[in-house]
């Protein structure tokens, strides 16, 4: 009997599966792909909320978590996944240098802020106000871990690679079973999927759907993210990756005309040199109500958990939960209110 299934290889699974290599505990990965928004993220990591500067969510707490994980997902895997990146945020107006200036002073963001206003020399962009910089910043690709973790999960015969058939599933007294698999628990980690989800489709995850844009702009040389009405993010050779959008009532993976108008119309008021589009992707977001995760137990079923709903932040809130999921299976310790999702549990015995 494994430990473990875990459902979803996103940063949610690759996450929890980290966890339980540390702990030496047994599992096996089921994924069939489905969900783009790990694959398609713009990657950033940054514990600042640039639009009303302010901090995000456990935001010091979530970078202490993650800097250590990405530097040991690169030795283990081989492969480069963090690109230190300054974020410079781009001021439209001498007000919003003000508030700047008024947060780089609250604590907390203290540490993040920079007080000097970085000036911009950079003929192909607009910026008259210049900048405000966010310090330890940089960019995961999500891409390149998606892919090197499914093949190191291959390699080890851990990955199945198949649509979960919950007709196929059975929840029992002890453990649970999926085919010829038998395990102690099962953990889904099935971003947006969660919706299809007969276990787990009560909880209020909204979803939204984010598009970015590649482009290629030779004379932009840029060594920097810029953020401005959109973020415009340095992946080397030329190209930058623009984004993202935000659309409510559109639930599918398909980029649209609208969604790419938008994100040029907004990238053009800073971007004044030419670049050509190269690729255009989206992916649903598992976004919730309140804006925090969903993680624990399921109210009727003891060996059903959860580990999804991280929005567009998932590259910082992905290694902060998954132990803190992993304290609560194996030792009881109790998940924070704010995470756990005991605080839809009403819901749950009303549908």
């Amino acid at each position: 009997m494994l430990d473990y299934v875990i459902v979803g290889l996103g940063l949610a699974g690759i996450s929890f599966c980290e966890v339980l290599e540390k702990e030496g505990k047994s599992f096996v990965v089921i994924s069939d792909d489905s969900q783009q928004a790990s694959l398609v993220a713009g990657g950033l990591y940054n514990p600042v909320i640039l639009k009303r500067f302010t901090m995000a969510w456990k935001g010091r707490e979530q970078m202490d978590s993650a800097m250590p994980f990405y530097e040991a997902l690169e030795q283990k895997l081989g492969v480069q996944l963090d690109y230190k990146i300054p974020v410079l945020r781009r001021f439209a107006s001498i007000e919003e240098q003000n508030a700047w200036f008024e947060a780089a002073d609250r604590p907390g963001l203290d540490s993040f802020l920079s007080t000097t206003i970085v000036k911009n020399t950079n003929p192909s962009i607009d910026a008259p106000f210049g900048f405000g910089e966010v310090k330890y910043t940089g960019r995961i690709d999500t891409k390149a871990l998606l892919t090197a973790y499914a093949d190191y999960l291959v390699k080890k015969g851990l990955l199945i690679h198949e649509s979960f058939d919950f007709s196929s599933f059975k929840p029992l007294e002890g453990h649970i079973t999926y085919k010829t698999i038998k395990a102690k628990q099962i953990v889904f980690a099935d971003g947006y999927g969660l919706k299809n989800n007969p276990f787990f489709n009560y909880l209020p995850l909204n979803g939204t759907k984010g598009e970015l844009l590649t482009i290629k702009a030779p004379d932009l040389k840029a060594n920097s993210v810029v953020k401005s009405s959109v973020f415009s993010i340095p992946l080397g050779g030329d190209r930058y990756r623009i984004g993202a959008t935000y659309k409510w009532k559109d639930k599918t993976n398909e980029p649209t005309e609208e969604s790419k108008n938008e994100l040029l119309e907004k990238l053009k008021t800073f971007l004044k040199c030419d670049f050509e589009v190269e690729e255009h992707v989206a992916g649903i977001r598992p976004t919730v109500v309140d804006r925090r995760p969903l993680v624990g137990q399921h109210p009727a079923h003891q060996n059903i958990f959860v580990l999804n709903g991280f929005g567009s932040r998932g590259v910082l809130i992905a290694p902060y939960v998954s132990p803190k999921l992993y304290a609560y299976i194996e030792n009881g310790v109790e998940l924070d209110s704010e995470i756990d999702i005991q605080r839809f549990t009403k819901k749950y015995y009303s549908t």
